[in-house]
C-alpha cells in the first residue's frame, strides 16, 4: 500500500492498524455498556412481581427481593400517596399539626452483643426513623413476641435497657402488647417499636427531591453493626475491638437541618443493605444517577478486614447510629461543621455526588481507576442484625 507513490511504512500502517482495533474496542464497550444499561431500565419498569410461592429469608434482608415484597403485596394492597413514598416514616397532617408516624420490628441474633442488645436497637432505630423524616421524637409503643421458656432476667435487662435508651433519647414509651408463643415458635424475643413525633421545621425530605449537582454524606465509619453481630456470633475467628454504632440520631439531624435548612433533600439511616442500599433507592425515586468515590468512604480497618474475610462490600453491611444525607453543593461546609461538631458525626464525609446520567443508577469509582455499578442486593449477606 502507498500514498502519493511513497510506499507506507510498515510502522505508520500498524500504528494505524492497532489505532482502528482501539477504535473499534472502544465503540465495541460503549455499545455493550449501553445495551447492560438498557437491560437494567427495562427490568426496573416492569411491574413488581413475587415470583416465589414462599417467603424466604430474602424477602426480609432488605434488598431487591424486600423490596419487591412490599411493592407487589403491601403497597399494592393497601395504595394510597403517602404510603407511595416510601420513606422511612409517614409525613401527616393531623388538626393543624405535622406529625411524623413510623413503625419497625427487631429480630437480632444475638439478643446481647457488644455496644448493645435488642432493645436499646428497637429504641434508636425507631427514633432515627422519625429523625430521617425531621421530626422531634416523642412517643414510642412496644410490642413483643416472647417464645415460651424465655428467660424473665433477660427480658427484664432488655426492657430496663429500652428505658434507658428511651431517657436518653427524650422519648416515653407510652404503651405496648405482649404475646408468648410456644417453645420453638419464635427466637426468644421480638420486639415491634412505632413512634410518633412532630415536624416543626416547614421541610419536606423526599428521594424523590434529590437533583443533580447535589453532594452525598455520611455520617461516620460504615460496617460497625453488621460486622460486630458477625464477630458476637462467634461464625469469624477474630478478635476485634468493635461494638454497634447503635445510637439516637436525633439531636445530630436537628443540627444538620438547621446548618442546612431547605437545603437538605433527604436522610436516611442506613440500617437493613447499608449505604448501597439506600443510594439505590434515592437513585431511583428522583432518576439520578448517584456517584461515590471508594476512596471518600470511611471504614474501619476490621470492618474492612471482616468484610474481606467474607466476600461482601461494606457498602451493603448494616449501621445503627449512621446517617445518609444529600444535600445541596452549596450548604455542604455548613452540614459538614454541623456534623462534626456531635459526636456521632465526628466522623462525617463527602463521598459523592449526584449526576445526571445514567439514571436509576448507583456508580461506584473504584480505588483502581475504574468504574461499576453499585446494585441492589437480591438479599442479605448478613441476616438477622436489626
Amino acid at each position: 500500500m502507498s500514498t502519493n507513490g511513497v510506499p507506507a511504512s510498515p510502522t505508520v500502517h500498524a500504528g494505524w492498524a492497532e489505532e482502528a482495533v482501539a477504535t473499534h474496542a472502544g465503540a465495541e464497550h460503549l455499545r455493550s455498556e449501553e445495551q447492560v444499561l438498557e437491560r437494567i431500565e427495562r427490568a426496573r419498569r416492569r411491574r413488581p412481581r413475587v415470583r416465589e410461592e414462599r417467603i424466604t429469608l430474602a424477602h426480609g434482608a432488605g434488598g431487591k427481593a424486600t423490596h419487591t415484597l412490599i411493592d407487589a403485596v403491601f403497597v399494592e394492597a393497601f395504595r394510597n400517596p403517602v404510603l407511595e413514598q416510601l420513606e422511612d416514616g409517614a409525613s401527616l397532617d393531623v388538626g393543624g399539626a405535622r406529625l411524623a408516624f413510623t413503625t419497625d420490628s427487631y429480630v437480632v441474633s444475638p439478643l446481647f452483643f457488644p455496644g448493645g442488645d435488642i432493645g436499646d436497637l428497637a429504641v434508636n432505630g425507631t427514633v432515627n426513623d422519625l429523625a430521617m423524616c425531621g421530626a422531634r421524637p416523642l412517643h414510642l409503643s412496644a410490642g413483643f413476641i416472647l417464645e415460651e421458656g424465655f428467660p424473665v432476667a433477660d427480658l427484664r435487662r432488655i426492657a430496663e435497657s429500652m428505658a434507658r435508651a428511651a431517657a436518653a433519647a427524650g422519648v416515653q414509651i407510652v404503651t405496648g402488647d405482649t404475646k408468648v408463643v410456644p417453645r420453638g415458635k419464635a427466637d426468644g424475643c421480638f420486639i415491634t417499636t412505632a413512634g410518633v413525633g412532630v415536624l416543626d421545621r416547614p421541610l419536606a425530605l423526599s428521594a424523590a427531591a434529590v437533583q443533580p449537582g447535589d453532594a452525598v454524606i455520611v455520617s461516620g465509619p460504615l460496617g460497625d453493626h453488621g460486622i460486630t453481630i458477625m464477630l458476637a456470633r462467634g461464625e469469624l475467628d477474630i478478635e476485634a475491638d468493635l461494638v454497634s454504632d447503635t445510637a439516637p440520631l436525633h439531636e445530630l439531624t436537628a443540627g444538620l437541618l438547621d446548618a442546612g435548612g431547605d437545603g437538605v433533600r433527604v436522610l436516611r439511616d442506613a440500617t437493613r443493605g447499608g449505604v448501597a442500599t439506600i443510594l439505590n433507592e434515592i437513585a431511583t425515586s428522583s432518576q439520578v444517577a448517584v456517584v461515590v468515590d471508594e476512596a471518600w468512604v470511611p471504614v474501619r480497618e476490621v470492618v474492612t478486614g471482616a468484610s474481606e474475610l467474607l466476600g461482601i462490600d461494606p457498602l451493603y453491611v448494616a449501621c445503627e447510629g449512621r446517617l445518609v444525607a444529600v444535600v445541596d453543593a452549596s450548604r455542604v461546609d455548613a452540614v459538614m461543621a454541623a456534623l462534626r461538631a456531635h459526636p456521632l458525626g465526628d466522623g462525617a464525609a463527602v463521598i459523592g455526588h449526584v449526576a445526571d446520567d445514567p439514571p436509576g443508577l448507583v456508580l461506584l469509582r473504584t480505588a483502581f481507576g475504574g468504574t461499576r455499578i453499585v446494585d441492589m442486593l437480591v438479599g442479605d449477606p448478613l441476616p438477622r442484625i436489626c
